[in-house]
Formats: C-alpha cells, structure tokens, sequence
C-alpha cells in the first residue's frame, strides 16, 4: 500500500543491546495478532504531487497476524480545506507478504478509497477501489519497491518505486529513515459522471526522512519531513484541450506521529 506520505514517513525505531550484556531469558512468544494505533498531525496532505489539503488529522489502526497486514486509514482536515475535497477522508487497506527468499518478497494488496462527503454532483466519487503488486528487493542496505496501482472505479493505473535506507544512530538508540520515490500515473475517469470522460495524468517525486524517537516499549514519537511535487500534470475531457491540474504542486511537509502498539 502507498498509501499517504505519512505512511511512507513512519520509520520504525531499532533497539540496540548493550556490550557484553548477559544474554536474556527467552521472550514470550508475540501474540498472534499485533495491533498498532498511531495519530499523526501533519502540515499538508499530499498524494501522488497532488495537494488534497493543508494541516491535518491522520490516524492509522492497523492489524498484523503473520504475513498479513490490514488497516483503517484516515485524513481529517485542521485547515485550509481544498474546495469540493472529502472531510474525512476514511481508507481501508490490507495486503499479504509472500517470502521469496532472504532480501526478496511480493506484496499483493488492495485499498478500498472511501469519501463520505464527497459531492458526486460535482464529478467526486464516494469511493475508489485499488489492488496492488508491489515487490520488496533488497541490495547493500537499500530496499527497492516498484509497485504498480490499478484504481478499478477511476479506471487508472499507477506506477511507482520507492528507494529506503536507513542510517543507524547508535548514540540515540534509533535510526533515520531516508525515502526517495518516483511515480507516474494515468487515470481514464477521472470525473464521476462525466461524459465524455475526463482523463487525468501525471508525474511525481518525494524526498522524504522520518526519525523515530522510542518513548518506551509499546510506544514511540515518529518526526518526519519531506518535500514532493507533482509534475507534468493534466487533464483532458473529450476532444478538448488538455488542462494543467492545478492540484500537482510542490511542498514541503512536516509531520509528528505518536504510536502505540498492542
């Protein structure tokens, strides 16, 4: 799941053991379903180059049991609401990690897009739907993920990959996450209801580091920023001439999280 840039912001912390430490007593067994609740407040909500609002409420509940990952993802806007946008925002998502060797995985997975007050009469859908393939490769540290995106509802598909490394902080007992990605889609319906149908297409890039900060041992602070834009960015209706989307801009954004785990 791509989902939003501060799902690609959340770096996960890394406990260090001391030198020459005894070794320790067998750790119970971890419980057959982890859950992680983590709110974030973030400075704008960008999406593939496309500025949807400004500051906003993000909240993540997400489940894992094995290989198998599923979660509610949310965007409640704080300020600054992009006229005819969605507020809130409600998304679910899940996908399964298939092991193919020791730095190698394929991730199926699938979003299911929800906007509850989205004004249809205006060409905004109440819904999308998004399977996805994404696979994981690591080399020397780095972590590759190409993924491709196919929205069923907006008839569209995305192409992405994403490049992790993670710098460790011994002193601090943590790590700095750093994200590069680069992305280009083509949706077909982009307008609910319109006819003839309104195609919109585009670039994106992110530049992106997180530092996750261990409160204690279920939870953490997570400090992100990035800057990402959305480039080469139209829309065209029919016969007509093609449009720049006003939505593909360039930002900076900033976020704090706070995470639980369960």
């Amino acid at each position: 799941m791509n989902h939003k840039l501060t799902l690609v912001l959340l770096g996960a912390a890394v406990a260090l053991p001391a030198f020459g430490q005894a070794p320790a007593a067998p750790a119970a067994a971890a419980p057959a379903v982890a859950i992680t609740a983590t709110g974030t407040l973030v400075t704008q909500y960008m999406f593939r180059g496309q500025r949807l609002n400004a500051g906003g409420f993000q909240p993540t509940i997400e489940a894992a049991a094995g290989d198998f990952t599923a979660g509610v993802w949310g965007n409640f806007v704080i300020d600054d609401q992009v006229p005819g946008s969605s507020d809130p925002e409600l998304d679910l998502y899940g996908s399964y990690t298939v092991a193919m060797g020791k730095d190698l995985s394929i991730v199926p997975g699938a979003t299911l897009y929800t906007y509850p007050k989205a004004d249809k009469a205006a060409g905004f859908y109440k819904s999308t739907f998004e399977p996805s393939l994404a696979v994981n490769y690591t080399v020397e540290g780095i972590k590759f993920t190409p993924k491709v995106y196919y929205d069923v509802t907006l008839r569209g598909a995305t192409y992405e990959v994403t490049a992790a490394y993670a710098v460790a902080l011994k002193d601090l007992g943590t790590e700095l996450a750093l994200t590069a990605q680069l992305g280009t889609f083509l949706i077909k319906d982009a307008a609910n209801g319109s006819s003839p149908a309104v195609k919109s297409w585009g670039d994106y890039w992110l530049l992106g580091a997180s530092l996750p900060v261990q409160v204690n041992k279920e939870s953490k602070v997570i400090l992100g920023v990035a800057y990402t834009e959305g480039r080469d960015a139209f829309t065209k209706q029919g016969n007509t001439p093609k449009s720049v989307n006003t939505l593909a801009v360039g930002r900076w954004v900033a976020s704090v999280g706070y995470s639980v785990s369960f």
